[in-house]
């Protein structure tokens, strides 16, 4: 645990405070790279011992957030205290740091952003970014909280990202895909080993895809890290109807065989829940049945085809994840629209995420995201009529196009809300409005 930082003079800041000083604090948003990040963090004593017993990070273009909320909430089932970082949050700045099933208090992250800018200010001044500054108060904030183990989220790329100054125990890739082109390019193969930066010599490397590219096999093979690969060293296999009883088995460090049967469906990939019990069982946990479908039935994860009502909410916003969306959407009701609610941020793939929604959605509602990163519903609507799509309505925000669709919405519709965090988060920040039916996670009225 790093030891405690002297108090100073720094005036006391609310968390908001704090977060609106964070953004003054560098003069751009992303800046990839370790030396700033890691200076601070060597001020702050994080690097001189472990933040937990055992560290699991995520990285890769889809899946992360799903895996790690899998790994938590099997591993919690298991008796563990589990602390976790993710980004980003979709209402409250303190859903990225949570420690054991929690989020993080107010209180807590000050005392963390009080340890950050001591440190940040000590000796010769340190420039830091949002993520860079939020990153070190979640690591600090987990690294006091005596966890059993903690998973960290990497939040753009790997190697240069402010999570990858923490050696991991265990470290997995779910998949690659195109995404953040502004910063890591196009090239699969060099985005493969950009999130293979956050493998280590000697560890294990757990690989969530089959259709990873021959990159992250290289990364982890140069490092001798073993690998443990999907459709390789570990499987799943339906056992029933869909995945409401699904076969597990995977590989201990030695080689052993391991196996779980008649699991539930968790309402997630799949593909990530077989990496997230992978990662666990390299972690050093003895896998007890009973406690893994606990996890798995009880795992919660808001924005990922989550069903308010009529709506679902996913916060996919790249090509993969569209595809993944289109083919998990469940059709409405016999005589019921599927419609589209989409806003988006204008450096992602625009074109690609209609393109793999198109099969589903015909018919589109589309709203302005603000911030010089927003894409006006205007250029969605231009990119959707493009590809033969029906717009029947631009709105200056998800809350004004939400509320046109409640207006034409019949009791048979449903309607898909997607395209960025940001969309999301802004219909989960007030009531939609759901109509009279209410709907399981499969989008099927419940009677």
């Amino acid at each position: 645990m790093p030891d405690s930082l002297q108090p100073d003079s720094l005036s006391p800041l609310s968390l908001n405070q704090w977060l609106q000083h964070l953004e003054t604090l560098h003069p751009v948003g992303i800046d990839m790279g370790l030396e700033r990040v890691s200076k601070v963090a060597k001020r702050m004593r994080l690097l001189s011992s472990p933040i937990a017993p055992r560290v699991i990070t995520v990285a890769g273009t889809n899946g992360k957030g799903s895996t790690l909320a899998m790994i938590e909430s099997i591993a919690r089932a298991h008796g563990w205290r589990v602390g976790t970082y993710t980004s980003p949050h979709l209402l409250r700045y303190n859903e990225r740091v949570k420690i054991d099933g929690q989020e993080a208090e107010d209180q807590l992250l000050v005392e963390g952003f009080e340890h950050v800018e001591r440190a940040r200010l000590q000796d010769e001044e340190i420039s830091l970014t949002y993520f860079e500054a939020g990153t070190l108060c979640g690591l600090w904030c987990l690294a006091n909280a005596e966890l059993d183990l903690a998973v960290l989220e990497v939040g753009l790329g790997g190697r240069l990202d402010a999570v990858n100054i923490i050696d991991a125990d265990v470290a997995i890739v779910t998949t690659i895909a195109q995404d953040h082109a502004n910063f890591l390019g196009t090239d699969l193969a060099q985005i493969g080993r950009e999130k293979a930066g956050i493998f280590r010599a000697g560890k294990p490397a757990v690989l969530g895809s089959q259709a990873l590219p021959v990159s992250v096999f290289e990364c982890a093979q140069s490092l001798a890290a073993p690998k443990f690969a999907l459709g390789q060293q570990f499987t799943h296999q339906t056992m029933g109807e869909e995945y409401s009883n699904w076969r597990w088995q995977g590989q201990q460090a030695d080689g052993t065989s391991i196996v779980v049967d008649a699991l539930p469906d968790p309402g997630l990939p799949i593909d990530n829940a077989a990496t997230a019990l992978q990662a666990l069982v390299l972690a050093g946990m003895a896998l007890v049945p009973a406690h893994v479908k606990v996890g798995l039935a009880t795992v919660q994860l808001a924005g990922r085809l989550q069903w308010i009502g009529p709506w679902c909410l996913d916060v996919g916003h790249n090509p993969h994840a569209a595809e993944y969306v289109a083919r998990h959407l469940p059709s409405p009701p016999e005589g019921g629209q599927q419609w589209g609610l989409i806003g988006m941020l204008n450096d992602k793939d625009i074109d690609g995420v209609i393109q793999a929604l198109s099969a589903r959605i015909s018919d589109w509602v589309c709203v302005s995201l603000t911030g010089e990163r927003g894409c006006l519903a205007s250029e969605l609507s231009q990119r959707i009529i493009a590809q033969g799509g029906r717009v029947h309505f631009c709105a200056e925000s998800p809350h004004a196009g939400a509320d046109w669709l409640a207006k034409v919405l019949t009791p048979n519709d449903r309607v898909l809300a997607t395209g960025s965090f940001f969309t999301v988060a802004a219909l989960l920040a007030r009531p939609l409005p759901t109509g009279a039916a209410s709907l399981d996670g499969d989008g099927n009225e419940i009677r």
